[in-house]
């Protein structure tokens, strides 16, 4: 049975590294910090922190003279904003060396600071011609995404969504449980077991991607180990980024009940129909329908199941699943029980949902 989450040693790819200032760090621009209590209180019970920043690390005094970018997105200057001074060449002398280093760190992610010249890693303004437009990386950022472009990384500012937050979290112990595979001697049969324990997680994010590492496994005695173990990472990471939809969770739920179809009585099965179509409507969050199938898994012993990383691919600490997700369908309901407008409600979540996913790298699945 696979490693799950508790079972993981602080000391195995347990470390996520965070902009220094949201940590509390006082090393911004102007001797502050931008403490992010989530990520100190929450994700520190988990994980070990490790605090980088960039424009100390390349040998900047605090405080100093803002930073911002300037000229081509795909080749921006590190411009100072009063004294015009250009520290671009320096700034990219320490970003090699970092990513470097980092690689003894072993990393199982990484949150930057949003807006940075040097650390955000989306909509970071650059200048052209006196004229900001919000479509470029910060430096740092950057030079991280080249290195490891598999690494689950995020901004703290989009944390506050409750998606992505909840899609990065489970990218995080993913990709942890992933690499202590890699190091615990992995085999072909190991993989075929590490495949068929997240078989239906990846079907929540991604049933094309998990019918593609289907294929890439059933065909791995044909290819060299390290070409298949490659090859499965990157499907891997690749199909979690895709976002879970309701529509997605839905079918997975429906496919997990079809393993009890001999104990549950009529009644308990339009129950547990009824509640999965609650969480498909967005009355429920999935934490509802997923504690009821748990609570048959124990029941039955369904031993298929309780190998399933689905059931609890992160600690219940972390409070995800909580919200139900807004859809169509349930703002008519909603209408009986608001006050409000619920067609406002709903346009105001969509807006917000569409100005996240225009830059967001996970392209989500209908």
């Amino acid at each position: 049975m696979l490693t799950p989450w508790k079972d993981f040693p602080l000391t195995d790819f347990s470390t996520i590294g965070v902009s220094s200032c949201l940590l509390g760090e006082q090393v911004r621009y102007d001797g502050g910090h931008k403490h992010d209590r989530y990520i100190t209180d929450n994700l520190g019970r988990w994980f070990n922190l490790l605090p980088v920043c960039p424009e100390v690390g390349c040998g900047l005094p605090v405080p100093r003279d803002s930073m911002r970018l300037e000229g081509d997105p795909a080749a921006p200057r590190l411009v100072t904003r009063n004294s015009r001074m250009d520290r671009t060449d320096r700034m990219q002398a320490f970003c090699h060396a970092k990513v470097v280093e980092l690689e003894s760190e072993e990393l199982c992610g990484f949150i930057f600071k949003k807006d940075s010249p040097s650390s955000g890693l989306f909509r970071v303004k650059i200048y052209h011609d006196g004229i900001a437009t919000k479509n470029s990386t910060g430096l740092f950022a950057a030079a991280m995404a080249r290195h490891f472009p598999l690494l689950p990384m995020e901004e703290e500012g989009r944390l506050n969504d409750p998606d992505l937050r909840e899609n990065f979290i489970e990218r995080l112990f993913c990709y942890r449980r992933w690499k202590i595979f890699l190091t615990s001697g992995p085999t072909v049969g190991r993989l075929v077991e590490f495949h068929a324990g997240h078989k239906l997680l990846m079907m929540a994010h991604s049933p094309a991607i998990y019918r593609a590492t289907g294929t890439l496994v059933a065909n791995g005695g044909n290819l060299p180990l390290p070409e298949l173990l490659k090859s499965y990472e990157e499907l891997f990471m690749n199909g979690l980024a895709q976002h879970t939809t309701p529509g997605k969770n839905a079918d997975v739920l429906r496919h997990m009940m079809g393993y009890f179809k001999k104990e549950l009585t009529t009644g308990e099965k339009a129950e547990l129909l009824e509640v999965i179509k609650g969480y498909h409507d967005g009355l429920t969050p999935l934490v509802a329908p997923l504690t009821l199938l748990r609570h048959y898994v124990r029941k039955y012993d369904q031993q298929y199941l309780l190998g399933q990383i689905y059931l609890s691919p992160y600690p219940a600490e972390l409070m995800l699943h909580l919200e139900p997700k807004l859809t169509p369908l349930a703002l008519p309901r909603l209408h009986r029980h608001s006050a409000a407008d619920p067609r406002q409600q709903g346009g105001i979540l969509m807006k917000r949902r569409e100005k996240i996913d225009q830059t967001d790298p996970a392209v989500q699945e209908a």
